[in-house]
């Protein structure tokens, strides 16, 4: 090849062309080692994010970059997975994370470097493709992401949405997580046994935790309850269908504004005309006031159980 003609290869210089590329691509279209370490050089127009991974520019590598890089650098039959995958699943509740978690299969030898966190695996997953990229299927992503979270919080609410947007359930976790041994397993499985249970969200499984201690009979977590009519009167975040109790878990975000404000006043309303005792808890009283909700959430159960139980029943 001509020398310098490289400059004018699609590679570089087709529309759409990549951003990130493996140095021997480089070189395979001509362009000299030497001429790529130059260019990657400190002021050089190039820049090397990963050992043999270059970015066809000098600026701050943006996270597309980043998981870009860190999937050529794993090279073939790599799958996204951990929090990177999450996010391109269209997750929200995912916490920031600088190193960019991929799977290989268990008979190849690339290590870490960088960013980059390498995970040879004998159970690889088939890969979902987000745009032109293989990201492992959520229930995989979700559980590989919580075994190297230290906050049971964060492992809890990725957990939740991951559930309550429908992207899994509660019993796909537990497969995943029976699937992926003891490392880094004891807070996951803690996150999840509000989600079994019925919890939907960190809120939800606080409560679900302060009922367990008060010794409370059991009940049900967001099971829709109907009248004598069979006209749908609400679905409370916890509902004890011995004595009609419902217990809501009420945060400002979600009931703010004129529309929320008049839902939650609508489904009140709802309550009383049915006779359901309902108590009302801030998300925050839960953890910063848990004596005294249990205080009130006994107190409440109380009064449900003095009166003649109202005709309402609960989904099936």
């Amino acid at each position: 090849m001509r020398r310098g003609s490289w400059t004018t290869d699609p590679l570089l210089t087709a529309p759409g062309h990549p951003e990130v590329v493996r140095a021997s691509e480089l070189e395979e279209i001509g362009v000299p080692r030497r001429t790529i370490s130059r260019r990657c050089a400190a002021g050089g127009p190039w820049r090397t994010l990963l050992p043999g991974v270059v970015l066809l520019s000098s600026g701050t590598p943006t996270d597309e970059h980043r998981v870009r890089a860190a999937l050529l650098h794993a090279r073939r039959d790599a799958v996204l997975t951990g929090v990177w995958a999450l996010r391109r699943h269209g997750l929200e509740r995912v916490p920031e994370q600088e190193e960019v978690h991929v799977l290989i299969p268990a008979n190849r030898g690339v290590a870490d470097a960088g960013f980059a966190r390498i995970e040879r695996t004998h159970r690889l997953p088939r890969p979902h493709f987000r745009g032109d990229l293989p990201v492992a299927p959520v229930p995989r992503a979700v559980i590989d992401a919580a075994r190297r979270l230290t906050d049971e919080d964060e492992i809890q609410a990725m957990m939740a949405e991951s559930v309550q947007r429908r992207f899994c359930t509660p019993e796909m976790l537990t497969r995943e997580l029976d699937q992926a041994g003891r490392t880094g397993t004891a807070l996951p499985r803690r996150a999840l046994a509000p989600l079994l249970a019925g919890a939907r969200s960190v809120a939800e499984a606080d409560a679900w935790r302060l009922w367990r201690r008060s010794g409370l009979p059991p009940g049900r977590w967001n099971v829709p309850i109907f009248d004598a009519h069979g006209n749908y009167i609400a679905t409370p975040d916890f509902w004890c269908d011995e004595c009609a109790f419902a217990w809501e878990i009420d945060s400002c975000r979600h009931h703010a504004g004129l529309d929320g404000h008049r839902a939650t006043v609508a489904r009140n309303a709802r309550y009383v005309a049915a006779g359901i005792v309902v108590l009302q808890t801030l998300p925050s009283r839960l953890r910063t006031e848990p004596a005294q909700v249990e205080r009130e959430l006994k107190a409440a159960f109380r009064t449900a159980q003095a009166r003649p139980r109202p005709n309402v029943k609960q989904a099936a």
